[in-house]
């Protein structure tokens, strides 16, 4: 049996891990794994990072049954770094950086398609920052990604309107305006952007009466103004929180909501929060909201962080060393933004002052502080535990009272906030199935923004935790 074609063998093993591993783990660090060899029961393969060890190491049960399952009998799996794969990787990507370089300079040549974007691009306020294939899709933001293609590719016709939730730099901003080009590039159809600001703005000004105070002037100003969101075949509102407690804006929101989605004309909206928690916003309009599909961006995992650094890196052909990328996605966890300015500050120190990037140079440019306590999943295990007065092993139990299920919901909530951990790494930390990780991370946000008895509750378990 052990003389077998390994590589044919590790082809037929990728497909099994393709849905079992999420994105980018698969495509960064499973995909360029190198077969080596299958000798006393072990199948081994060659990585050209020692970075990717560990990372790989997490899914090592699920690579073990995907080798048993392909080789019909119960398999070792081990990696090992290769120094001479190595160097003949970076031989390949240099050549490849070269050869692509000509290629975008030829693409520099004959412009006409991008310039053709560039000026539908402005009419419809897009930024061309902003598409699909440099938006880094991770478990946290793989729904709303291609919920977002999907609308996309098919306007007015599928999830009609999409809303799209999460905190501030997780890239709802990136997904909403991806959908525009992506309309732009296939379509002749007419797209607008609009951050809620601006369209409140504008709403308010339609409302001053024109030179003289004439009703008329007013009239026109408001018809204007109407044509302007309602004559588009895609409108895609940005941060549309901002119109809890504008009754005026409400209303033209809704009003031109009807008009278009009447007219089968597609909507995309983001927020900050869920339509249901909008305090001071009509039911009707929140209903309309919720008419089509709901879906969330959440705080990428460390791999996706690291994806998308690379891909920073890449992007401005600056070679950044794996070490560096690692510490910048561990302790920028939090906000997309947050870690592509990190990455900026840290480039263009680099670049101004003339010295290397080095996780030494990386730490002292972002001022990091060696002293910063690690919070790890058993600090808050024990902390939580302690606090509501309960066991670990109670909480580890299969117990469905309302106090352990509680008390699980708060660890998965601080688990998520304070560590880099991903859902899946919490799930086995709590012996939880990921999509019940999944349903105690939206319960507790749903309880929290309800009832302000928990959110002190959380207030007081952080403190402790950080003491």
């Amino acid at each position: 049996m052990e003389n077998i074609d390994i590589n044919r063998t590790w082809d037929d093993v990728l497909l099994l891990l393709k849905d079992e591993i999420p994105e980018p783990t698969y495509s960064l660090w499973v995909c360029p794994l190198v077969p080596n060899g299958f000798s006393s029961n072990e199948f081994s393969v060659l990585t050209s990072q020692n970075l990717s060890i560990p990372i790989i190491n997490k899914h090592h049960d699920s690579i073990v049954k995907a080798l048993s399952q392909t080789l019909g009998q119960e398999v070792a799996f081990r990696i090992i770094f290769s120094e001479e794969l190595n160097k003949k990787l970076q031989k390949q990507a240099k050549k490849t950086k070269d050869e692509d370089f000509i290629k975008n300079l030829e693409n520099r040549l004959v412009p006409s398609k991008y310039d053709g974007l560039k000026q539908m691009q402005s009419s419809s306020n897009l930024n061309l920052k902003y598409k699909f294939e440099n938006f880094v899709v991770g478990q946290t933001n793989n729904f709303a990604y291609h919920a977002a293609l999907a609308v996309a590719q098919k306007p007015g016709a599928k999830y009609n309107p999409l809303f799209i939730y999460g905190g501030s730099g997780l890239g709802k901003t990136h997904l909403l305006q991806a959908i525009g080009h992506e309309v732009i590039f296939n379509t002749k159809l007419k797209v607008k952007y609009i951050k809620t600001e601006e369209f409140i703005n504008d709403f308010l000004d339609s409302l001053a009466k024109g030179g003289g105070g004439k009703k008329s002037d007013s009239n026109a100003k408001m018809a204007k103004f109407r044509d302007k969101y309602r004559n588009v075949d895609v409108l895609l509102i940005d941060d549309i929180q901002l119109i809890e407690g504008k009754k005026g804006t409400q209303e033209e929101i809704f009003n031109t909501f009807d008009v278009l989605h009447n007219a089968g004309k597609q909507i995309v909206i983001t927020s900050d929060r869920p339509p249901e928690s909008f305090s001071d916003t009509p039911d009707r309009l929140k209903s309309r909201f919720a008419w089509g599909l709901i879906t969330d961006v959440q705080v990428p995992d460390i791999e996706t962080r690291m994806a998308i650094l690379i891909k920073m890196s890449n992007d401005a052909n600056i070679p950044v060393p794996r070490d560096v990328i690692e510490f910048l996605a561990q302790v920028y966890s939090k906000n997309i933004r947050e870690l592509e300015g990190a990455f900026n500050t840290v480039c263009a120190y680099s670049e101004i002052n003339n010295i290397p990037i080095t996780l030494e140079n990386t730490k002292k440019i972002i001022n990091y502080s060696e002293n910063s306590k690690m919070i790890t999943l058993t600090d808050i295990l024990e902390k939580v535990c302690k606090y509501y007065r309960i066991s670990k092993d109670e909480l580890l139990s299969t117990s469905r009272s309302s106090n352990l299920v509680k008390a699980r919901q708060v660890i998965v909530y601080f688990a998520k906030e304070m560590t880099q951990d991903s859902l899946n790494t919490i799930g086995d930390f709590l012996k939880r199935k990921h999509s019940t990780i999944i349903h105690s991370l939206e319960e507790i946000k749903k309880d929290m923004q309800l009832n302000p008895s928990l959110v002190k509750e959380i207030a007081d378990i952080a403190k402790i935790i950080k003491d």
